[in-house]
């Protein structure tokens, strides 16, 4: 299988010299790195290539790497039942860049995109109806960001009194913010067999 992502790798470098960064072979799938602005022309290759025909897209998703000027890659999983193969595309965008959507050759990326706009902020251009899809309407933040607070912003409850869902602020005592690390071996009042053995040594 190596051999055949191996001659796969060459093809796409020589077929597609301006869009292909990088490949790189891992985990029995071939792993690409394009441009940016090749990116829809790739994936159409891909496709309609007779040496790739990776007609079925299985997933997108996204990486959030903070501390780099391109902060995200956006990831693409690809299978070729024609081929018996899989392929990951990544591409890097910055905080500011637009991706552009591949629902014209892949329509069941829509849902995918949305998914990633949804937990990541990432923006599709030409997307035909990007919107949250897993959060709520009024959500703040984007979830999958590497600086996205763990208890969130706001916290969602049903009030009885108002007899209706309400939104707040999250408070959170003191006492939930404090956690105790120590491990259970540690701090124990009894002798594990062997612990005698620690004080031995010298």
């Amino acid at each position: 299988m190596s051999e055949a992502l191996q001659e796969l790798a060459v093809h796409l470098e020589l077929k597609r010299p301006d869009e292909v960064i990088a490949t790189e072979i891992a985990f029995g799938e071939l792993n690409v790195t394009v441009t940016l602005a090749g990116l829809v022309d790739f994936i159409e290759f891909l496709r309609a290539d007779r040496s790739c025909r990776f007609s079925t897209l299985v997933d997108i998703t996204a990486v959030d790497y903070p501390e780099r000027p391109a902060r995200f890659d956006v990831v693409y999983h690809f299978l070729s039942m024609y081929q018996n193969a899989r392929i990951r595309v990544r591409v890097q965008a910055r905080e500011e860049d637009m991706v552009p959507s591949i629902t014209d050759i892949h329509p069941s990326a829509n849902w995918f995109e949305r998914e990633v706009f949804d937990m990541f902020g990432i923006i599709f251009s030409g997307h035909p109806d990007l919107r949250r899809i897993l959060t709520d309407y009024g959500f703040r933040g984007y979830p999958l960001r590497k600086d996205f607070p763990t208890t969130g912003y706001t916290e969602v409850r049903y009030d009885e009194t108002l007899k209706r869902v309400v939104y707040e602020p999250v408070k959170l005592v003191q006492d939930y913010r404090q956690f105790d690390f120590m491990s259970p071996w540690e701090g124990a009042e009894y002798i594990l067999p062997g612990d005698e053995k620690q004080g031995a040594k010298g």
